[in-house]
């Protein structure tokens, strides 16, 4: 076996880019991304490092000390990351767009830092709770030219400890401050219900966020002028009630919205208004949305402190916001992401950013190297049942990546025919790879 990672060409071109290592690391690096990538089996460090090819060339503490003890930072390779995807998947120039949102990885066992019992959104039943570690996610936004979705590409995360430390809130508005500085472009945050506060008041003005609108909010009317008489100015205006009262008194007006890959004709309603409660003085719009089917209330609400832009575009910005519970699905089913079994504060902090990052590595290899107009049409020859699939997969994007990386491998470096024994474990590796992208 190699003593060194064997990383395919383009591969390497990509994550040539992403250099925040001293040259060691860099090395294990690049073979931990190969490893999880390529394996087939569980997310683990020891399956990153079985999937890479050396696990009888490396020891295992190699790929364990990557995680728990060696020097770099996960927000700098975000960021770096972050500036890869801006420079070669969006136009110049043009405002971002990232979702932001959290996730729990279930974790067992007493010894694992940050794992604690919490909400788990994914969890079914009366109680959807559950053990493990929650990351706050910050992920862009990237339409690709084969793609009628939009996809999202984590470039950020961290682990929110319950009754410790910032809360998800406060993760959040520093992600998205920092990645607005690093990255010298204006910002549009999409969030859910969860995401609002005191820590997301008065962001910077490159900055915007939209986010659903709590049933129980309390809306208010702008403040009135000062009357120059004695007295503190008031700070707010009239009350103008919560979401379900303010639709009540609104006149809505017919417009036309695309969302989850739908246009759909709806009537909307927005007001210019405070949620004191929440964003205390700074004016924010709300925006009511009823479906044609509706004849009262409201179906869905949102605010934004984005002043300018119209509401059908806002509405069709917060339905791209749903792109990022695909990423999550989709990196723990098949990229393994959550498996680590570490317990380090390091190592944990660490590895889940470290799979997510693997996910936006893997779309940017797609778009810059793999994509090929025929990937669709041959899922289809393969799978005959998909009649009406158009679009690559991130299933697609990842058997594409391995079954290359395996080609590579296998790839004699001399011109002798290939022993039966190699040809036979180009057979397997190459079916393995594509167990998961066919079922």
């Amino acid at each position: 076996m190699p003593a060194s990672p064997m990383v395919l060409a383009s591969l390497l071109a990509v994550l040539g880019m992403l250099r925040v290592f001293t040259a060691p690391g860099f090395t294990t690096f690049t073979a931990m991304v190969t490893g999880l990538v390529a394996q087939t089996g569980a997310g683990t460090v020891t399956g990153m490092l079985t999937g890479a090819g050396l696990a009888r060339a490396w020891p295992h503490d190699r790929a364990h000390a990557f995680f728990s003890r060696t020097r770099w930072n996960v927000d700098s390779l975000g960021i770096v990351l972050a500036h890869l995807i801006v420079r070669t998947l969006l136009p110049q120039g043009v405002a971002i767009t990232v979702a932001v949102d959290d996730t729990l990885f279930k974790r067992s066992g007493k010894k694992v830092f940050g794992a604690a019992w919490q909400h788990d959104g994914a969890a079914r039943g009366p109680k959807p709770v559950g053990r493990g570690t929650c990351f706050v996610v910050v992920g862009i936004l990237v339409e690709l030219p084969f793609l009628t979705r939009l996809v999202c590409l984590p470039v950020m995360a961290r682990l929110w400890r319950p009754k410790t430390g910032p809360t998800k809130v406060e993760l959040a508005a520093s992600m998205v401050k920092l990645l607005t500085v690093c990255l010298n472009r204006p910002l549009h945050v999409v969030a859910d219900a969860a995401y609002h506060g005191r820590a997301l008041r008065h962001l910077p003005e490159a900055i915007t966020l939209t986010t659903r609108l709590p049933a129980g909010a309390v809306l208010f009317d702008l403040a009135p002028p000062p009357t120059n008489k004695r007295g503190r100015p008031r700070l707010k205006g009239v009350r103008l009630g919560t979401p379900a009262e303010l639709a009540a008194t609104t006149t809505f007006t017919t417009a036309q919205v695309k969302r989850y890959g739908r246009t759909d004709q709806v009537r909307i309603a927005e007001v210019r208004c405070l949620w004191y409660g929440s964003f205390h003085t700074q004016t924010v719009r709300v925006i009511l949305i009823r479906d044609e089917d509706t004849t009262t209330g409201y179906d869905l609400a949102l605010v934004t402190t984005d002043l300018a832009t119209p509401a059908a575009a806002l509405v069709t910005r917060h339905a791209w916001r749903w792109s990022i519970e695909t990423t999550f699905a989709e990196a723990r089913t098949l990229l393994g992401v959550g498996q680590a079994c570490n317990r380090s504060e390091n190592a944990v902090r660490r590895t889940v950013p470290f799979g997510l990052y693997c996910y936006s590595i893997t779309v940017v290899w797609y778009a810059l190297h793999g994509h090929h107009p025929s990937d669709a049409a041959d899922h289809r020859a393969r799978a005959p049942w998909y009649t009406t699939k158009t679009d690559p997969s991130f299933a697609d994007m990842l058997a594409k990546l391995r079954r290359v990386i395996i080609a590579a491998r296998f790839l004699p470096v001399t011109p002798d025919q290939p022993t039966a024994a190699e040809i036979q474990a180009v057979h397997q590796a190459w079916a393995q790879a594509g167990l998961q992208h066919t079922a």
